[in-house]
Order: structure tokens, then C-alpha cells, then sequence
């Protein structure tokens, strides 16, 4: 058995779960690189109660990836990489191999990976393109679709085509007219997520000062209208099986503040599992109604897989659809298990969707070798 592994065989010899081995991914050069540190820890200790082998990996801030404990406490990679870790490599040849003697290398292997990487290359889809061509089967969301949620602009545009309420979304660009959206507005990154980098702004000079000078909107940015008094309330998904819907949830942020934002969500002492909430949000019969329906269309939209969150902005009776947030900070255990669903349960869950369900089967149908034969010269095609 790979040394890396912490057992615990009879544990899960009783539970005859498929999966013996899981290694969970947390981490990453993102600017959620801590919250995701505290989503993996925690989901090498549900995955260690139910009897699962684990190999935890940790990508660090500039893209090394270490094996280490499975039992670290989060105070730990404050210096960064923790002490006994062992340096190792990911490539779509030879998945994730560690160093052996005499310049050789050895694959890693395990069952699935548990993906734990909030925002950055470990929930826009390039993580998850690599794991692909390694062949390594993953927990969350497909490389199209991670790429989707991530995106900002295209996911507005995604829901607003098919007929779901979301407010106005344009891009904010340096040159040409300003996006037809009444002032005020928020400005947010197009690629990002929790709530990093969003400002509020009275006029297109400020907006475009902004794009210039912050590093999160250096890759893009997005407008929408800022509704003052709009209150966020957010519902999880989970993708094995048919999909579920979790109870509904409405944070509280400070009555000063004018949106829910990082701090609000994850530096409350406990981070987000004890942000103050209001869990099961206090809404309508109708409303609960409208917004489980709205999430259950989103989620077929972007093909959930494993857990995801769904946000919404909630102001009087109108509601609309945020963001999605394909891989959640803690995986949402809170409103899981507020739903009675157990943190084993949803993990258990998450590995067998992920070993029935491949996010990536090579296809190369029509590719018979006719539009080869009938081509002609190359020579032919450059004249």
C-alpha cells in the first residue's frame, strides 16, 4: 500500500463503498488559495471517518504540487508548504508521479480525485483539462462547464437564453460606448469568484480607472446594476443521480456593508460554515418555490456534477440568478446536512459520480481517413 495513504480497510470494508483510495486537490495560485486549504482539510477528515484511504495534494501559490498529511491543521501552510511534504508532479502523461531515485518517477495512483480548488486554473477548466488527458476521474464540474460557471459574461448569457430571470450583464471595455446599464453599478471580475474584487461605481471614468489599476479585473471585467437593499440568498445542488436541491439559505451581512462580500463569508471566526445566516431562509412558500425551480433549471443548464451552489439576488418579490459557484467553499456541508444529508453521505455521493460517471471519453467518429484520401496535394492547398 502507497505509504502516502492513511488507511482505515475495516471501516471501509463495513461501508463496501467502491472507492478505496481518494486524493484530494486543495489549494492553488487563486486568490481563494486559503478558503480552499480549509475545504480540502475538511474533506480529508470526512473522507478519513468514512473509511477511505486518503492522499492529500497541495498545489501551492506558484504551482508546485506536494503530498502531505492527511491530519494538518490549517495554521500549518500559514509558512507555506508544511514540513515532511513530498514534492510532486502532474502532467496529463503521467498524472501526478513523485520523484524516485536515479531521476525516476512513479504514478501516483488512487481511485478519484476530489477536487477542493476554489476559483483560478483549479475551477476555470484548465485543471480539470489536464486531469482529463491524465485520464485521473475527478470530482465537480467538467472542463466546458467549469469553464462556463466561471465566466461571468457567458453564464449571464446562458440563463438570460433560456428565459431565466437575471439582471443586465455587460462587459466593461476601455474603448467604445459605455453598456446601456443606469448607474449605479457593480464592477466584478469576469473570472473569479467570492465576492474578490467587486466595486461599486457612480460613473464609466471610475469603471474604466478600475479596469486599468486592479489586478482581479486584469483579465476582464463585468457590469450589472447595483440594487441597494438586495438581500443574496443562495441554494446548493448536487449532481448524483437525478439532481437535489438543498434547504435555502440567506446570509446577513453587517447593516454598513452594501453587498455580501470575502470578509462576510469567510473571516468570521469559524469562515463560512459560521458566517451568520439565516438557515432555512424565511421566504414565501411561492418564492421557495420559484427559486428551487429556477435552481433546478440552472443546474440541468451547466450539468452539475458533484456539489455546487447557486446564488441569487433577492429584492422585494423579484428574484434572480447570480452566479454559480461549481465548486463551493466547505462544499456547502451546511446546507447539506441543514437538509439532512450527512458530510459522509455527500462526499460518498460525489466519488461514486465521479467513478460512473467519466467527464471525458475520447470520440473520433467521422474521423475515417475520407477527407484524407480525397485532399489532393498539399502543395494543391497553398497556391
Amino acid at each position: 500500500m502507497d505509504s502516502l495513504f492513511r488507511s482505515s480497510s475495516l471501516r471501509r470494508q463495513e461501508r463496501q463503498t467502491t472507492v478505496a483510495r481518494a486524493s484530494v486537490l486543495f489549494g492553488g495560485p487563486s486568490p481563494e488559495h486559503d478558503v480552499s486549504i480549509l475545504t480540502g482539510l475538511q474533506v480529508c477528515r470526512v473522507l478519513s471517518r468514512g473509511g477511505h484511504e486518503v492522499l492529500p495534494l497541495y498545489w501551492t501559490k506558484s504551482g508546485d504540487w506536494y503530498a502531505i498529511a492527511p491530519d494538518l491543521e490549517a495554521e500549518v501552510f500559514t509558512d507555506g508548504v508544511p514540513q515532511k511534504s513530498r514534492l510532486v508532479s502532474l502532467s496529463a502523461e503521467k498524472g501526478f508521479a513523485e520523484q524516485r531515485p536515479l531521476g525516476r518517477t512513479r504514478r501516483l495512483e488512487f481511485d478519484v480525485a476530489v477536487n477542493c480548488c476554489h476559483g483560478g486554473p483549479g475551477e476555470d477548466g484548465r485543471l480539470q483539462s489536464v486531469l482529463d488527458l491524465a485520464g485521473i476521474k475527478y470530482t465537480g464540474p467538467t472542463a466546458p462547464m467549469a469553464a462556463l460557471g466561471m465566466d461571468k459574461l457567458a453564464f449571464g448569457g446562458v440563463v438570460a437564453a433560456a428565459g431565466l430571470p437575471t439582471l443586465r450583464r455587460a462587459a466593461l471595455m476601455e474603448k467604445g460606448p459605455p453598456p446601456d446599464i443606469p448607474f449605479p453599478w457593480i464592477v466584478k471580475p469576469r473570472f473569479g469568484g467570492s465576492s474578490i474584487g467587486i466595486y461599486i461605481v457612480d460613473g464609466i471614468e471610475t469603471a474604466r480607472q478600475l479596469l486599468r489599476s486592479s489586478r482581479h479585473l486584469r483579465f476582464g471585467a463585468v457590469v450589472e446594476p447595483y440594487l441597494a437593499g438586495a438581500d443574496d440568498v443562495n441554494i446548493s445542488v448536487r449532481g448524483h443521480g437525478a439532481p437535489a436541491l438543498s434547504e435555502i439559505e440567506r446570509p446577513i451581512r453587517e447593516e454598513t456593508a452594501d453587498f455580501y462580500n470575502y470578509e462576510h463569508k469567510y473571516l468570521g471566526g469559524e469562515g463560512l460554515i459560521g458566517a451568520p445566516r439565516e438557515l432555512p431562509a424565511a421566504l414565501s412558500p411561492q418564492m421557495r418555490e420559484k427559486l428551487r425551480s429556477y435552481a433546478s433549471v440552472t443546474a440541468e443548464l451547466t450539468q452539475v456534477r458533484g456539489v455546487a451552489r447557486i446564488d441569487f439576488l433577492l429584492h422585494g418579490e423579484q428574484l434572480w440568478i447570480n452566479e454559480i459557484n461549481t465548486i463551493p467553499g466547505a462544499m456547502s456541508f451546511y446546507l447539506w446536512r441543514a437538509s439532512g444529508i450527512s458530510h459522509e453521505a455527500l462526499v460518498d455521493d460525489m466519488l461514486e459520480e465521479a467513478m460512473k460517471y467519466p467527464t471525458y471519453e475520447p470520440d473520433t467518429t467521422g474521423a475515417d481517413g475520407l477527407a484524407l484520401r480525397s485532399a489532393g496535394t498539399i502543395a494543391s492547398k497553398l497556391v
